[in-house]
């Protein structure tokens, strides 16, 4: 199949065609015709597959290659919601690659910058606006936001906008659309919760799922390696000492978690920085950038980094702390083994880690290796059947576990009882 069975334009297929792209891949062989029938649209698949041209050219098509009326409004006509900053301005940059043969204006609206560019940006007129949920509220509480124009919408990465606490901001967004749209939502993995999400604001949708659930690309090797929690900075040294120049990408549970290891990592002598919510966005960008050239050869990261880092021919990505929730074991190693690569997923895991391993390994529905390396040995076996760790840290089994405050004969403390802010999320939604 090419691009031009699909039934794209000539002024896009040229845009394609100026950056070596001639065959769609499986999802956007699959989506593009759907979305340019103007079906809304749930389509999964993992991520590095080209979803981002997958909702933009069809978006492209139906908005913006035929002329603007004269003195037709500049209110957008497309919105992108995606959850982190990083994401953002990766499709604000893939958009207009695509639209290189269009009079079409883009920007991007996010957090960890100053307000008064972006209400400019606004004032002036926009076609398509890619922004993350938390700062377009901002932007509407002031009046500055007008969505009333908007004919598309695209939720992008819509589990993690879940995960990250957004429900509330999308459902006051949602209520400021024309209620006649198009609506499409790609998302790397299908919880239940976001069938539930579908079925609340799309017609009838066209699902299009190109990869089997959670599944991650069959080009990336898995690898375990049991070691003590306090020995997990000695073992990482070890590995990213064997090439000392090999791009790696380091997950950590916390931010403050990835402060420390970058400072290790830093004082042994490796390139290298850290990415996370409460960096700035100037310092997130400064590290992203200098981690593509090559200045960079060790980035480490939390989960609110896992999306929108894209990076080409990332050989390894190492999980110096498993993830919580299973489901971010695939939005982590995403990032390696794309479009057809050989990747490297290592993970290091202490015994305490093991219910964390057991529940990746059910997710995915695979074997995991298990390879000890020598020196770094465990004192005791992976506890597979022990309970997740808590509050970002292994939990110690010399320590008793304290009862549940939601436990019989327990009073639930008075911030359980607490509402939060109507749209703000969590935390780590705050910061995107």
């Amino acid at each position: 199949m090419s691009f031009e069975s699909l039934g794209l334009s000539p002024a896009l297929l040229r845009a394609l065609a100026e950056q070596g792209y001639t065959t769609p891949t499986p999802i956007q062989s699959a989506a593009i015709p759907a979305a340019l029938a103007g079906r809304d649209l749930l389509a999964g698949a993992q991520t590095g597959t080209g979803k981002t041209a997958a909702f933009a050219l069809p978006l492209l098509e139906r908005l913006f290659v035929a002329p603007r009326p004269q003195g037709a409004s500049r209110r957008p006509r497309a919105l992108i919601l995606t959850p982190t900053r990083e994401l953002a301005a990766q499709v604000h940059e893939s958009v207009p690659d695509n639209a290189n043969h269009l009079r079409v204006s883009t920007a991007a609206i996010f957090g960890g910058v100053r307000m008064g560019p972006q209400m400019q940006t606004l004032r002036r007129g926009v076609d398509i606006l890619v922004a993350t949920p938390g700062r377009l509220m901002d932007h509407m509480e002031r009046r500055i936001a007008d969505l009333s124009g908007i004919e598309i919408l695209v939720l992008d990465e819509g589990d993690r906008m879940l995960d990250m606490g957004f429900l509330p901001a999308i459902k006051r967004i949602l209520a400021a659309l024309p209620k006649q749209r198009q609506t499409m939502l790609f998302s790397a993995t299908f919880a239940e919760e976001i069938k539930q999400l579908a079925a609340q604001f799309m017609r009838d949708p066209a699902e299009i799922q190109v990869a089997a659930r959670n599944s991650v690309a069959a080009t990336v090797t898995h690898t375990v390696h049991p070691v003590d929690a306090a020995r997990k900075r000695d073992l990482l040294l070890h590995l990213l000492a064997a090439d000392s120049r090999r791009q790696t990408l380091v997950f950590s549970r916390t931010k403050h978690g990835a402060d420390k290891l970058c400072t290790f990592l830093e004082k042994s002598g490796l390139s290298t920085a850290a990415i996370h919510g409460n960096k700035s966005q100037g310092a997130r960008t400064k590290a992203l950038k200098e981690f593509k050239n090559g200045k960079v050869t060790v980035l480490v990261a939390t989960d609110i980094a896992a999306r929108g880092l894209d990076i080409d021919q990332l050989p390894i990505v190492v999980n110096f702390d498993l993830p919580m929730v299973a489901e971010d074991y695939v939005h982590r190693i995403g990032r390696t083994g794309r479009a057809g690569a050989e990747g490297l997923a290592i993970s290091l895991v202490a015994p305490e880690e093991g219910r964390l391993l057991r529940d990746i390994k059910r997710m995915l529905k695979q074997e995991i290796t298990l390879e000890n390396v020598a020196g770094y040995e465990p004192s005791r076996p992976l506890n597979m059947d022990g309970p997740r760790p808590t509050n970002g840290k292994p939990r110690n089994p010399n320590h008793a576990r304290r009862p549940h405050s939601h436990a019989p004969g327990n009073k639930p403390h008075a911030a359980a009882n607490k509402q939060p802010r109507p749209w703000r999320g969590s935390r780590d939604a705050r910061k995107a």
